[in-house]
C-alpha cells in the first residue's frame, strides 16, 4: 500500500495525519483491530513488524516510531532485510514510520545515515516542525483558522493573550480553544478577558511556585486553589512540569547564552525569557530542581494507584521542599 516516514517536534500534526490516513484506509468497524503501534522496537520484532500479513478484514495501519534507529549502527545485513520487506510492502499494509522530538531539542534527522536513504527510497517523507516561538503572527493565523472550525472567533487581543499565556504548543492551543468555546457559549466572540479568566499563564503557575519556593505554604495553597478553578488538577500537574522544565533550563543557561538562544532552546518568546528570569533571580535552582522531583514521584503514586486523592497528593508532594 503506502509508506510514510513523518519526523519533527511538532507531534500534534504528526498525530493529525495519522488520524486522516485512519480515517481514509480502515473500515471503522475493524480499525481498533487493523492499528498497531510500536515504540522504537528490537531489531528482530521491527522487521516482523515490516513483515505483518494483513488480516482478513481490509487494510492495516502500524506506526512505528524509530528515532533509535537513527543512533544504531546497523549492519548491511540488517539494512538489507529493511529494504526488502519494505520493497516487498503488502499492498494492504500501510506503514507509518515516526521520529519525534522534544520541542525544546534542536534536534534534525541525519540525512546520512544507510536508514534513512532506505526510507528516502521507499517512503513518502514530510517534516512537521513547531511554530517558532517567536512568529506570532504564524501563530496567530493558526489559532483564528482552528478557532473558525469551532464556529469562534477572537478579539485580536485575546489572541496575543492566548499567545502570551500558551505559547506554540499547538496541542495545548486546541484544549484551550475548546474550553474558551465552552465559557463563552451561547456568544461566539472570544474576549481577553475570558483567556485571562480560563487559561493557566506563566503568571498563574509563577504566583504558585514563587510562594511554595518561598516557603509560605498558606499563601502556595490559595494560589493552588484559584488554579483548580480553572483546571483538573491533573492538568495543572502537566502544566507544572512542563513550566518546571522551561524554569530550569531557563535558570540553569542563563550564564553562558544570550536571551535568544535560550528562547530557542524553551520554544518560549524572547520577552517571557527575560520575564522569566526576572521573577527567578531569588529563586535557587536545586528548589526547582526538587520541586520537579516531588512533582515526578506525585504523578508516578497517582498513576500507579497507589494514591486515591490526586489534589491531596499534589498539595503533600509539591509541600515537601
Amino acid at each position: 500500500m503506502s509508506i510514510y516516514f513523518f519526523y519533527g517536534n511538532e507531534e500534534y500534526n504528526i498525530e493529525l495525519e495519522i488520524q486522516k490516513l485512519k480515517k481514509k484506509l480502515l473500515d471503522k468497524n475493524f480499525a481498533s483491530m487493523n492499528f498497531k503501534t510500536a515504540n522504537n522496537p528490537n531489531f528482530a520484532d521491527f522487521v516482523a513488524l515490516l513483515r505483518t500479513q494483513p488480516m482478513m478484514f481490509g487494510n492495516m495501519i502500524i506506526v512505528i516510531k524509530v528515532e533509535d534507529y537513527f543512533s544504531k549502527s546497523l549492519e548491511d545485513s540488517q539494512l538489507d532485510e529493511i529494504e526488502n520487506a519494505l520493497k516487498n510492502n503488502p499492498e494492504s499494509l500501510c506503514i507509518v514510520f515516526i521520529a519525534e522530538f522534544e520541542r525544546n531539542e534542536n534536534k534534525k534527522i541525519d540525512t546520512r545515515k544507510k536508514f534513512y536513504k532506505i526510507l528516502s527510497k521507499y517512503a513518502q517523507i514530510q517534516e512537521f516542525p513547531a511554530i517558532k516561538p517567536y512568529k506570532t503572527d504564524e501563530i496567530s493565523n493558526w489559532i483564528i483558522k482552528e478557532a473558525k472550525k469551532r464556529e469562534i472567533s477572537f478579539e485580536k487581543e485575546a489572541t496575543e493573550a492566548l499567545i502570551e499565556q500558551v505559547g506554540n504548543n499547538l496541542r495545548e492551543l486546541c484544549l484551550e480553544l475548546d474550553k474558551l468555546k465552552l465559557l463563552a457559549y451561547p456568544q461566539t466572540l472570544i474576549t481577553k478577558k475570558m483567556v485571562r479568566e480560563i487559561c493557566i499563564s506563566n503568571e498563574d503557575l509563577f504566583s504558585f511556585a514563587d510562594f511554595l519556593l518561598k516557603g509560605e505554604k498558606c499563601k502556595a495553597l490559595l494560589e493552588f486553589e484559584k488554579l483548580l478553578d480553572k483546571k483538573h488538577s491533573l492538568e495543572i500537574l502537566s502544566a507544572l512540569h512542563t513550566m518546571l522544565r522551561k524554569w530550569i533550563t531557563v535558570k540553569s543557561k542563563s550564564r553562558e547564552l544570550p536571551l535568544f538562544e535560550i528562547a530557542k532552546l524553551t520554544g518560549q518568546h524572547e520577552f517571557v525569557v527575560k520575564t522569566t528570569l526576572e521573577k527567578m533571580k531569588n529563586t535557587p535552582l536545586a528548589d526547582l530542581v526538587k520541586l520537579k522531583q516531588n512533582l515526578i514521584e506525585a504523578e508516578f503514586k497517582i498513576k500507579t494507584g497507589e494514591s486515591v486523592d490526586v489534589v491531596e497528593e499534589i498539595k503533600n508532594s509539591i509541600l515537601k521542599i
